[in-house]
């Protein structure tokens, strides 16, 4: 009786770890060994302000942040609303994996800003100093919402990325913002990946 109760145990331990096993997303292959912090990293959301973002820019992404840390430990700070359950609407820090978790993320592309080196870092501490600040999405150059905050990182450190912002004219968002596809027009960004699926 008790050997019928320990392989019974047994068999319900072993179906669990590998009921988990079957359900554990694949690791994201590692980024190229050029990539740097500063650097920017598009995704393609998965929730339907993703989409909206898309559909009125027209283009391939609906988010970006800017890559901090390095290799094995890439971080990504973005100005975004509450991805978590008590965050704020803010400039956080996040682990890589978790800005392009499948449930967040369809793709990502990583590009990198053409800059001197003195450039590069003081992008990075300029934006790492904004952590905390609010998120703003608001219709002119003054929000602090994902490409504004990459796009004046970038900016007072010397690198103008001269983008232009866009007239949008929705419902209680009407103004002109940065879409991203307007970063991706800066001749200052070069590709380092193609684009990447998450799953």
């Amino acid at each position: 009786m008790i050997s019928r109760r320990l392989a019974t145990a047994a068999v319900m331990v072993l179906s669990a770890c590998c009921a988990g096993l079957a359900f554990a997303t694949p690791p994201l292959p590692p980024l190229p060994p050029q990539a740097a912090p500063g650097d920017l990293i598009f995704r393609r959301g998965t929730e339907n302000v993703s989409q909206l973002v898309q559909a009125v820019d027209g283009g391939d992404f609906s988010h970006v942040g800017m890559l901090v840390g390095r290799p094995g430990q890439w971080q990504v700070l973005h100005a975004t609303p509450s991805e978590r359950e008590g965050q704020p609407d803010a400039v956080v820090l996040d682990s890589l994996d978790f800005f392009l978790d499948v449930r967040r993320a369809h793709a990502y592309r990583l590009y990198q800003v053409t800059a001197e080196p003195g450039a590069r870092e003081r992008a990075v501490a300029w934006a790492m100093a904004k952590q905390g600040q609010p998120f703003q999405l608001l219709g002119s150059d003054q929000g602090i919402y994902c490409t504004t905050l990459v796009w004046r990182a970038w900016l007072q450190s010397g690198a103008d990325l001269e983008v232009a912002f866009t007239e949008v004219d929705l419902p209680m968002l009407g103004g002109r913002y940065l879409l991203p596809s307007s970063l991706l027009r800066s001749s200052r960004l070069r590709a380092l990946t193609p684009l990447l699926p998450t799953r």
